[in-house]
């Protein structure tokens, strides 16, 4: 498949589980809603690879990388960034999550050796400059007090961890471990650390049978969890986790284009001019570049 449309899958279906997670709000506590979510993914997947009979067995060692990517993609990041939005408005948060493009280049350049691509640093202060007009109300009534520093700095561990996870997997890609397999054994780890964190806290055990919450759950589970992170990842190993984490910059583009169909979100000018910076950043970003664009030096 194109990475161009591995790309507009992971941006169209990520825009939509903000909407879809707002169903899984209330009677659930969210951390046990990431455990059923991705335990549902897991089973899910490991369906499908025993149906198509695709290799299960792995090492210790891939086993323990594999656990990773659970740990900071499926688990402990989604935690923290539940934590942090009883502090911090969601625009706020989508700001935060945004600089995932820095911590990708960042992070790659440290840890798996990646050249710096300095069209890629451009696009992303490009795209980071425009989601910040797109969220400027909230932006500007931030306040400086306890709780939302609390949550700001959750919210910045929480995206950390999402780039250590994108490293763990390209770390598992690089060691010829399949998307599907690494994330079918990855999800599982995550779902499981979920579950110890939600008994370690007290949190309640519920379970919401209503048509809304299990819907919303097998969304994000099936095409949220299995469909989205199949491409992100896959993405994230063909052009690279700097180029791929700029769907973290688009996708909140998508949720407010449906907050706009389905909730009544008013556009105004900052957040119009802030769109136009994130889409001319997008083409930056997806553009081909010459072999020569590989650093910043």
């Amino acid at each position: 498949m194109p990475y161009q449309l591995l790309y507009l899958f992971t941006v169209l279906i990520w825009g939509s589980t903000w909407l879809a997670i707002t169903f899984q709000l209330g009677v659930v506590d969210p951390i046990w809603s990431v455990a059923y979510r991705f335990a549902l993914a897991a089973a899910v997947l490991m369906v499908f690879c025993l149906v198509t009979r695709r290799p299960l067995r792995f090492g210790l060692r891939d086993h323990g990388f594999m656990a990773l990517q659970g740990t900071f993609l499926f688990s402990l990041n989604y935690i923290l960034f539940y934590f942090s939005i009883e502090h911090v408005t969601s625009g706020l948060i989508a700001v935060i999550f945004s600089t995932i493009v820095f911590m990708n280049i960042f992070n790659g350049a440290v840890l798996l050796g990646t050249p710096i691509r300095a069209r890629v640093l451009a696009a992303a202060s490009v795209g980071l400059l425009g989601i910040t007009s797109v969220f400027w109300p909230e932006f500007r009534a931030f306040s400086a007090s306890t709780a939302t520093m609390i949550g700001v700095s959750l919210a910045v561990v929480a995206t950390w961890f999402a780039s250590l996870g994108n490293m763990a997997s390209l770390r598992n890609q690089r060691a010829s471990l399949g998307v599907i397999e690494s994330n079918t054994f990855g999800m599982a780890y995550g779902a499981a650390l979920t579950t110890i964190v939600a008994l370690v806290v007290g949190v309640e055990f519920r379970f919401d049978w209503s048509l809304s919450y299990v819907g919303s759950l097998a969304y994000l589970s099936v095409v949220g969890s299995v469909i989205a992170f199949g491409c992100y990842l896959s993405l994230l190993g063909r052009i690279g986790a700097d180029r791929a984490a700029y769907a973290g910059v688009m996708f909140p583009i998508v949720a407010l284009i449906l907050s706009t169909l389905f909730e009544g979100y008013t556009w105004s000018g900052p957040a119009l001019i802030g769109v136009v910076m994130v889409v001319a950043g997008n083409l930056l970003v997806l553009t081909r570049t010459k072999p020569s664009d590989t650093s910043t030096g």
